[in-house]
């Protein structure tokens, strides 16, 4: 079967994982992501971040272009224009780092308590198959992972063409988010035949999704980048990350409720299908048998 996208599938998960959202306890589990990320964030700024923005402004500084801008800002009292680019540069470096590692903690901390909450709620009678296992989930993350970091560090120049900014890093964090949700939604209750037919089935469909929550986790980077030079930068910092898990805990609510639906479907239509043909096949067998069975006396 071709890839395909389900609109009512996809629309009832997205207003599902919405609603999921506002569980005290996925609010409550979003925070031990920025607790961790929030302290990465620190230590790599205290190491780096001086020595990041002094190499980023002196090669700002040789270029034309931006000594030609600064100069024209400078008469409208702007001079500080070049520190402000250097700062916004270094942000957008470094915001990869946050999105991979929040998408990863959120898949590693939230992702099995998401999936028991749909599954308790909305599907309790899905059976288990097991078809895959936590090995093979945190083998295939990091494997993914290091995949998008190789594509992210290549498209690095294309960053600062205007229009790619905008396209390849969402493209990027939404196949990452596609490939780790997709596996860990459907690892305790689909087949491994099971879950590779509906990841085929539905991929367009996934591939989209994945991709929306790539452009909306770019959104914490503007408020990261337009708040980092100002006095209460680290609070921007943990609001941006906090954010950022919240978007991921979404996008494993949304695969989740998606792909347990699928999979819920895939196997009525799969019993439905069965039904007949055993009907077919044990016909013979009971017209054969029906002469010999012995009449019933009337009354």
């Amino acid at each position: 079967m071709s890839s395909s996208v389900s609109w009512p599938r996809l629309l009832d998960a997205f207003w599902r994982a919405a609603a999921y959202c506002l569980h005290p306890v996925v609010i409550g589990l979003s925070l031990l992501p920025v607790v961790i990320m929030g302290a990465l964030a620190w230590l790599l700024a205290s190491l780096f971040w001086e020595s990041a923005l002094d190499a980023v402004n002196a090669t700002l500084a040789s270029w034309q272009l931006v000594k030609a801008m600064e100069s024209w800002l400078g008469t409208s009292g702007l001079s500080n224009v070049r520190a402000m680019l250097s700062q916004l540069v270094v942000v957008v470096m470094a915001t990869p780092v946050i999105v991979i590692g929040s998408l990863l903690l959120v898949a590693a901390m939230m992702g099995p308590w998401v999936l028991g909450l749909v599954s308790r709620r909305r599907f309790p009678r899905l059976e288990k198959m097991r078809g895959g296992s936590l090995l093979g989930g945190v083998s295939g993350a990091l494997w993914v992972t290091v995949l998008a970091l190789i594509a992210l560090v290549v498209s690095i120049p294309l960053w600062f063409i205007p229009p790619l900014v905008l396209v390849v890093p969402p493209l990027i964090w939404g196949w990452l988010t596609y490939r780790v949700m997709s596996y860990d939604a459907l690892a305790d209750h689909a087949s491994r035949e099971e879950r590779r037919h509906i990841i085929k089935t539905h991929r367009l469909a996934l591939i989209g999704m994945g991709v929306l929550t790539g452009y909306v986790s770019a959104l914490p980077s503007m408020v990261w980048g337009f708040g980092a030079a100002l006095i209460w930068a680290p609070f921007i910092v943990l609001v941006a990350i906090w954010i950022y898990t919240l978007v991921f805990a979404f996008s494993a609510l949304w695969f989740t409720h998606f792909l347990l639906s699928a999979l819920a479907d895939l196997r009525r239509e799969r019993e439905a299908a069965v039904v007949p043909v055993v009907v077919e096949e044990l016909s013979p067998a009971l017209e054969t048998a029906a002469p010999s069975l012995p009449l019933l006396p009337p009354g």
